[in-house]
């Protein structure tokens, strides 16, 4: 062995714990994250706890009394904004120090039949319970716009793709509430992912629960929680609640980056579909004209990055032993925040640039009618009124289509009656008995639309259906939020009035 290499990296590193790389590395980055995203979770737990003991029998009131002020003597402001002290090794431990320090070595009691294993896990499940919630109503503010937008364009005609291809006429709110659906289930996803999360680990203690005669379920509800995870080894072992999270925050990414990627072709002059309200264009450094998209462009970005973190996490998971390890713990959750917290500024920003857009209803509109996507309606109304076959029908109209654009006719009003005729008689040996006025309200794209009044189908008088159960479901999704939020606000004053009802040391 190199002595001298050895005794250079002890003298750089130091012969106790921690080291200097290991500091910087982990448990510096790790206070720093913890000192401004735990510490109120971490004193509710020590306020639970310490209520729990008390009602057990395992503190006595005075006991209580006595560690509850010192509890609420942590200077938190300070901790928050002071410098990671290699003397202790997280902030846990800073915390328990600051507490005996207050009162005395009594308050060594508050770990009784505790674990830093059962209290993190509860610590990152009160953090991610409340991000999502935070991320969930930036997403129903989001499902709210597409309503509304949907609504304003209930009857703006334009051409659906399909393969990238022109295929049928639509309605701009027929996509838009396709969004919203597609919304709905990532919303519904957060939703079972919070479910998940809203657990209690408290009482597993580091692995087996404890001894002593402690209450789970009333750890339970002293922390707001909806359920207590059953075996002890899950409680501090599980991982699939962050996993759950991260698999729905990605499908939500994936999901929205699909849109953002029309609305940025649609905003292309050549579609022309909108024009971005100026808070959300960027003009360019060399060319006067031109008007860059770079909100939509930022989100694209972003989202990909979210999805990135997301996957991140499932990567850090990914062949880990089942076990209180340190791999889903510290290193791990700033990538899933980051992921929440980006997901729901995107839905924020993107609320706010649809609903200042400008559509152009004329464009579109025109777009249609010179399309060859309304020829569907064509070949159905064959189909109703002549009696042949689908199949035929589809044959005749296609290769009408088809003797047009190899003529280098790209336009619909040049798919005359006449022409229909010649293929009809050629495939079904007889010409078709439609009048002018019947084939030109077949190639229409608005009776193409209108008629489309199927459940799912963009006609208006559907749509309006639609949009109307739409925003039933926002108002019993804005509710369970409510209901949520409430709930964890209900749960912090109960612990604040808990130990208001302690008599005081003086008292």
């Amino acid at each position: 062995m190199n002595q001298a290499l050895r005794k250079r990296i002890i003298e750089t590193e130091g012969e106790t714990f921690p080291s200097k790389s290991y500091t910087a590395m982990v448990l510096q980055p790790a206070y720093n994250e913890a000192k401004q995203n735990f510490l109120k979770s971490m004193l509710q737990i020590h306020t639970a706890h310490l209520v729990m003991l008390e009602e057990q029998g395992l503190v006595t009131k005075e006991e209580a009394v006595q560690i509850s002020e010192a509890i609420g003597n942590v200077e938190v402001e300070k901790l928050q904004t002071g410098e990671y002290d290699p003397q202790f090794e997280d902030l846990f431990f800073q915390v328990e120090h600051d507490l005996i320090e207050h009162a005395g070595d009594i308050a060594g009691n508050l770990h009784i039949a505790r674990s830093r294993n059962d209290m993190g896990i509860a610590i990152y499940r009160m953090t991610l319970r409340e991000k999502l919630l935070t991320l969930l109503e930036s997403a129903l503010l989001l499902r709210e716009s597409l309503i509304e937008l949907s609504e304003e364009h209930i009857d703006t005609i334009m051409i659906g793709y399909t393969h990238t291809q022109q295929a049928q006429p639509t309605t701009l709110a027929h996509y838009l509430n396709a969004m919203t659906d597609i919304l709905t289930r990532d919303i519904g996803r957060l939703q079972g992912a919070y479910r998940t999360v809203n657990r209690s680990s408290m009482g597993a203690a580091a692995l087996t629960t404890s001894g002593f005669e402690i209450s789970r379920s009333r750890m339970e509800e002293l922390l707001g929680f909806e359920d207590t995870i059953d075996n002890a080894w899950d409680a501090v072992s599980g991982a699939d609640y962050i996993m759950e999270t991260a698999s729905a925050v990605q499908i939500a990414a994936l999901n929205l980056g699909r849109s953002i990627q029309d609305f940025l072709l649609w905003g292309t002059q050549e579609f022309g579909v909108f024009k971005l309200s100026a808070p959300y264009v960027q003009i360019s450094s060399i060319m006067p004209q031109k008007r860059n998209p770079v909100s939509i462009e930022h989100m694209r970005a972003l989202l990909s990055g979210v999805a990135g973190d997301a996957q991140t996490v499932l990567t850090m998971v990914h062949n880990t032993p089942f076990g209180d390890i340190v791999d889903t713990e510290d290193d791990m959750q700033p990538y899933l925040w980051k992921a929440m917290d980006r997901l729901q500024g995107i839905y924020q920003l993107l609320s706010s640039v649809l609903l200042t857009m400008n559509v152009d209803r004329n464009l579109l509109l025109k777009r249609a009618k010179e399309s060859f996507a309304n020829v569907t309606e064509l070949a159905d109304t064959i189909v109703r009124e002549e009696g042949l076959s689908f199949r035929q029908a589809h044959h005749i109209v296609s290769s009408a289509v088809t003797s047009l654009t190899e003529a280098g006719k790209e336009s619909l009003g040049q798919l005359t009656l006449s022409l229909v005729n010649a293929q009809a008689e050629k495939i079904a040996g007889k010409s078709l008995t439609l009048t002018e006025e019947a084939y030109k309200n077949a190639l229409s794209p608005v009776h193409f639309v209108n008629i489309r009044t199927l459940p799912g189908g963009p006609a208006p008088s559907r749509m309006a259906m639609t949009l109307e159960k739409r925003r039933r479901e926002q108002q019993q999704l804005s509710d369970w939020l409510r209901q949520k939020t409430s709930a964890l606000e209900q749960y912090e004053q109960v612990l604040t009035t808990y130990v208001q009802q302690w008599p005081k040391k003086d008292e």
